[in-house]
């Protein structure tokens, strides 16, 4: 299948580990011109010294600063996800001071991303949005509420965005992932074993394996590079009638819940 990207022009935020790292080297292995935003540039850069810009997607002028350097941009890639660091379970385990910086992160800075670069879609009349969510969006997952509710947020967002970009050409679809092995993963599981007893805590494999056979029909992790896969595919001219819908590459959570 050809993609037929080369020479296109992609913005990635969260572009320097997990699944917007693994996003990004596969925007560039289609020929793709890729520029890179991220809090975090030093352990895994993409080439060359300036691949990624440091920066804070809850800044909008650091958004709009990023997007007036780089100037035309067909496809935009938001890939940031970050929890409160806290197990939600009851909610009230957690404090509402809680939920401000994890809505800013997750939500408002989806919503800076794409004001800063919707005018520059519209105005080449073609392209694509994309935003990573999570099956805890859509489940009402009660491990850190405020992730669950600023994901929701983000998908009801991008439908949003989806309707009023379609009339100019341009796309807006969500990808959702269910257990992945990253940073953000990891800290879900750090923050759980923190509330129990110490001979009642597991390691983090041990951990990750029950719970993905508990709710993950096919029984396995999913991969950054399926992510990747989709997230090209999703800007080519084969998926130019796909938009306004959240993909889950889950191992069929969402489906068991």
């Amino acid at each position: 299948m050809h993609l037929n990207l080369t020479d296109q022009s992609v913005a990635v935020f969260g572009a320097a580990n997990g699944i917007g790292r693994a996003i990004t080297l596969g925007f560039m292995e289609e020929g793709a011109r890729v520029w890179g935003f991220d809090r975090d540039t030093n352990p895994h850069p993409l080439g060359t010294p300036g691949d990624i810009v440091a920066g804070d997607v809850t800044s909008y002028d650091q958004v709009q600063a990023f997007a007036d350097a780089i100037g035309e941009v067909e496809h935009v890639v938001f890939s940031v996800g970050a929890g409160s660091g806290k197990f939600g379970f009851p909610f009230w385990n957690l404090e509402p001071a809680d939920w401000a910086r994890v809505l800013e992160n997750n939500l408002i800075g989806a919503v800076n991303v794409a004001h800063a670069f919707a005018p520059k879609l519209i105005t080449g009349g073609r392209g694509s949005m994309l935003f990573l969510v999570s099956v805890a969006g859509q489940m009402g997952s009660q491990t850190d509420p405020p992730y669950s509710a600023a994901k929701a947020g983000l998908i009801n967002f991008m439908q949003c965005a989806a309707k009023d970009l379609a009339p100019h050409g341009v796309r807006a679809n969500a990808l959702s992932p269910g257990m992945v092995r990253t940073d953000l993963n990891q800290s879900v599981w750090a923050a759980g074993q923190a509330k129990l007893p110490e001979a009642e805590r597991q390691d983090y494999q041990t951990w990750a394996g029950e719970k993905i056979r508990k709710v993950s029909p096919m029984g396995g992790w999913q991969t950054p590079e399926e992510f990747a896969a989709m997230a090209v595919f999703l800007a080519s001219h084969h998926a130019k009638n796909i938009t306004g819908q959240t993909i889950n590459i889950d191992g069929g959570q969402v489906m068991h819940a």
